[in-house]
């Protein structure tokens, strides 16, 4: 599925050494317990990536001049532990050469993988997950990589903020932190819970967001769709304001599960992604030499993590 840029974006803002960020694709759907299709979501967000215009009205910004690298898929399908792993590998290894790093799935189980990363090299991380579903399982179908367990290790080793839920099971109540956890049924008559939510949130802020936190009529084309979900606007306001307050490190997008005969799903994915990248650079120029020591000024990688013979 490998195509040649990102949004066919011209090769010299395409390549590795030039780019501040980069995109892995994880097409992965082996966990998932309803509708099949997730692994098709990576393929389809490049697909109506490349039919977006790169200027960003809001922002008054072309983000794609920051260099967006477009790595190779992760394949890797043996197991769910055995793809988890691997998308903690090369997320790790992309961190680590100072790059802004996003990940785009594929089912919510590859968030296990791009948070562990994060999370070891970024001190004092909050996790905010955006979802229909709490996903606080410790194991479900005999594994801990499920995607009903995506945050679950999040929950225990990072400041884990949750935005949107409305599907759970009882016995993730003894794992959520309910002072933490944002229910849309709440977020509906709340309008404080924006800023309720970034107050929460340490300095260093990585994003896992499920589509499913959209509202189905917005965004149907999920695994698991569930009505009472966030709108475009809403959402965009947020997120703007988590990156405007907060120290975004990376974020992942998950669940997308195309339908041939409505696009409109793949290209609302494409938009977010897009939007996103454009919150988090808006104040950069785009024409200043990329200094590969720093992402941004505000960018805090702990170095101490780094293992010295690691082949990065």
């Amino acid at each position: 599925m490998k195509t040649k840029t990102y949004a066919g974006i011209p090769e010299e803002f395409a390549k590795l050494e030039n780019s501040k960020i980069v995109l892995i694709p994880v097409p992965y759907d082996g966990t998932s317990t309803w509708q099949k299709g997730a692994d098709k979501g990576p393929e389809a967000f490049l697909e109506a990536s490349k039919n977006m215009e790169l200027y960003d009205i809001e922002t008054d910004s072309e983000v794609y001049q920051q260099g967006v690298f477009l790595a190779d898929a992760i394949t890797e399908n043996a197991s769910p532990e055995a793809m988890v792993e691997a998308v903690h590998e090369l997320t790790k290894k992309y961190i680590k050469k100072n790059k802004f790093v996003t990940i785009f799935g594929g089912e919510h189980s590859i968030s296990i993988g791009t948070i562990r990363a994060f999370n070891e090299l970024y001190p004092s991380l909050t996790v905010l997950h955006m979802d229909a579903h709490a996903d606080l399982r410790k194991s479900y179908d005999g594994s801990s990589c499920n995607h009903a367990c995506a945050v679950y290790e999040a929950s225990q080793t990072t400041n884990l903020i949750q935005v949107g839920i409305r599907s759970m099971d009882v016995m993730e109540k003894t794992v959520m932190d309910t002072d933490k956890t944002y229910f849309a049924h709440d977020m509906a008559v709340d309008d404080n819970w924006m800023d309720s939510a970034i107050d929460q949130m340490t300095d260093n802020v990585f994003i896992t967001f499920d589509l499913d936190a959209l509202d189905p009529s917005i965004m149907p084309s999920t695994g698991t769709p569930e009505p009472g979900g966030l709108f475009w606007y809403e959402t965009l306001d947020f997120l703007k304001q988590v990156f405007e307050e907060k120290n975004v490190v990376g974020f992942d997008i998950v669940e997308l599960c195309p339908n041939t005969k409505d696009k409109s799903s793949d290209f609302l994915a494409a938009k977010l992604y897009y939007k996103m990248l454009s919150y988090k650079f808006q104040n950069e120029d785009s024409e200043d030499d990329y200094d590969n020591t720093n992402v941004s000024s505000k960018q805090k990688i702990n170095h101490s993590k780094f293992d010295d013979d690691e082949n990065y």
